[in-house]
């Protein structure tokens, strides 16, 4: 993943179309590399949910240009690549697997984020009703030993029809639900790394199956 990370540092100084249409052959050569990975990745994770295994590498990833219609800042790529590995490819209303990397901000994520409302309220009807099952999942020895904390996107008061003194409440307050394992630059670089990536979002895999249970 050097040449990937090389290009998105080199893009990120050069956030220009200028600079990206002479650098094309550049970007090419950083992304054929992602998609090599992402590609690792779906095998491997295929050996333990089945739902992933007949997509493609290119059914998962994000494009690099931005929207930029709404948006302050008309920069116009983004200096990450990015793959959603779900069933049904990256429109997929369902938890999957995601790798992001960015020079600094590198990470693997499961779960699902900002599902619909009615998945949501389906979700944390089944952490209210199985928690004890909720909670084994993410106090498990290996989920603690990688520390995959959550994403931390919630709401200030419990939603309603949920009692505030649930010993799980600050779960069903979240808008989403994505454990995460950070990852350093050169941890990214290393030799093995899909091998390991692929064994932590094993790791989390319960969870998905816990969600996908609760959306039905």
């Amino acid at each position: 993943m050097k040449e990937t990370l090389n290009f998105l540092n080199k893009l990120t100084e050069n956030n220009n179309r200028e600079w990206f249409q002479a650098n094309k052959a550049f970007y090419e050569q950083a992304r054929n590399e992602f998609i090599l990975f992402v590609g690792e990745l779906i095998k491997g994770i295929s050996k333990f949910d089945s739902s992933v295994k007949n997509l493609s590498p290119k059914d998962c990833l994000f494009r690099i240009y931005r929207d930029t219609r709404f948006s302050n800042d008309k920069t116009p790529y983004k200096t990450n690549f990015g793959a959603f590995i779900s069933q049904g490819g990256l429109k997929s209303q369902l938890p999957g697997y995601y790798v992001h990397v960015q020079s600094g901000e590198c990470f693997a994520s499961a779960g699902i984020y900002m599902p619909q409302p009615d998945a949501l309220n389906k979700i944390r009807q089944e952490i209210y009703y199985h928690f004890d099952e909720f909670k084994a999942i993410i106090e498990s020895k290996e989920f603690k030993n990688y520390k995959l904390n959550f994403w931390e996107d919630k709401l200030k008061r419990p939603p309603k029809g949920f009692d505030s003194d649930f010993q799980g409440i600050e779960f069903i307050k979240m808008k989403s639900f994505v454990p995460y394992y950070e990852l350093a630059d050169d941890e990214l670089v290393q030799e093995g790394i899909a091998d390991k990536i692929i064994k932590i979002l094993g790791i989390m895999y319960p969870l998905n199956v816990f969600l996908t249970r609760a959306i039905g």
